[in-house]
């Protein structure tokens, strides 16, 4: 087999490593989390509704949004990412720099697809140790994400009036 065909990708610039890293990472959050929330007696939920179902899903999208798009949190992926342009709605566009962990980090932040598994990862892991908090949280991220909803179609309805 020669070099080329080893290769995972033409350009050769898909971080594998780094994002074997952040793999490690996460399953070790989830490692830990489990051991220490069997070690203090939680218990699983003996179901999951498919209201908090839906909550959790919504907390999650906006979650991810915040990551990878809001102006507000840039300096969370400065050191991962170049800002490339402006999005709708005042949102920002990003695309990861460097090489291997660091680029791998950069492509994650920059992905709301991609941080949103993280996002869903943390949200059912504290709905796991505390459903009425989570519920909360998950409320809160929720009622944004409705007020964006009516942003965008309030801009819509203006819009197609001044037309």
């Amino acid at each position: 087999m020669t070099t080329d065909a080893g290769r995972y990708d033409d350009q050769d610039e898909v971080p594998l490593a780094g994002y074997a890293a952040l793999a490690s990472v996460l399953a070790t959050g989830v490692g830990a989390f489990t051991l220490v929330a069997r070690s203090r007696g939680v218990r699983l939920p003996e179901r999951l509704p498919p209201w908090d179902v839906t909550l959790l899903g919504v907390a999650t999208y906006k979650t991810s949004r915040l990551l990878t798009r809001d102006k507000v949190t840039s300096f969370v992926r400065a050191p991962f990412t170049r800002r490339t342009g402006r999005g709708e709605a005042n949102e920002v566009l990003d695309e990861p720099r460097g090489t291997g962990v660091r680029r791998a980090v950069g492509d994650l932040l920059s992905c709301p697809f991609c941080t949103s598994a993280w996002a869903a990862t943390a949200l059912v892991c504290s709905y796991t140790a505390s459903p009425r908090l989570t519920r909360m949280v998950c409320g809160g991220l929720g009622a944004v994400t409705v007020a964006d909803w009516l942003q965008y179609a309030w801009t819509w309805t203006q819009r197609s009036a001044e037309q």
